[in-house]
């Protein structure tokens, strides 16, 4: 066999080989998701889509930018949060600039607003309750800040905040 052919044929398996390892490679415990979010800019201003993802656990809860997990706390009231100074290092709020615009993906049924934050910046509410991230979530899919103290949630996907409760816990009802 000449160079030619060969080095064509160890390509033709190189090919085989990734694309095999990308359809049954490692296993996740990661939900199914939508594709990553990242700020896209409109003509008008960046617009954040929220995605909605499928957890066999959690039921269907939103996403925000890279496919970090948002969260709702149940001491807020709507359109009011409660998590200010430290506890914001820990779960900082999902704010937006000026000219930024949060926006509802595939599978997002609620309404998306902001609410003015003590310390100027400006928080996105999904159904009225602020969202969240958690500062541990470090990648897409993680939950860990998932019933956190008793009153940190994943943000339900539904129009209904109390509509995906995990059984046993509780959300606002917006």
């Amino acid at each position: 066999m000449t160079r030619a052919p060969r080095a064509a044929a160890l390509l033709g398996a190189l090919t085989l080989i990734t694309a095999a390892c990308g359809a049954y490679g490692g296993a996740s415990t990661a939900p199914s998701t939508e594709p990553s979010s990242a700020p896209s800019t409109e003509p008008g201003g960046t617009v954040h889509t929220v995605n909605a993802v499928q957890d066999a656990t959690l039921g269907a809860y939103l996403t925000g930018d890279d496919g970090r997990t948002l969260y709702i706390n149940t001491n807020d009231s709507a359109g009011t949060s409660t998590c200010t100074g430290d506890c914001a290092a820990s779960w900082p709020p999902f704010t937006l600039e000026a000219g930024e615009t949060a926006a509802g993906g595939s599978g997002v049924t609620g309404a998306f607003g902001t609410t003015s934050r003590d310390d100027g910046s400006t928080q996105v509410t999904y159904n009225g309750a602020p969202l969240y991230y958690f500062a541990a979530d470090t990648a897409a899919g993680t939950t860990t800040g998932q019933g956190i103290s008793g009153v940190w949630f994943v943000a339900p996907a539904s129009s209904s905040a109390s509509a995906t409760s995990t059984p046993g816990q509780t959300r606002p009802d917006y």
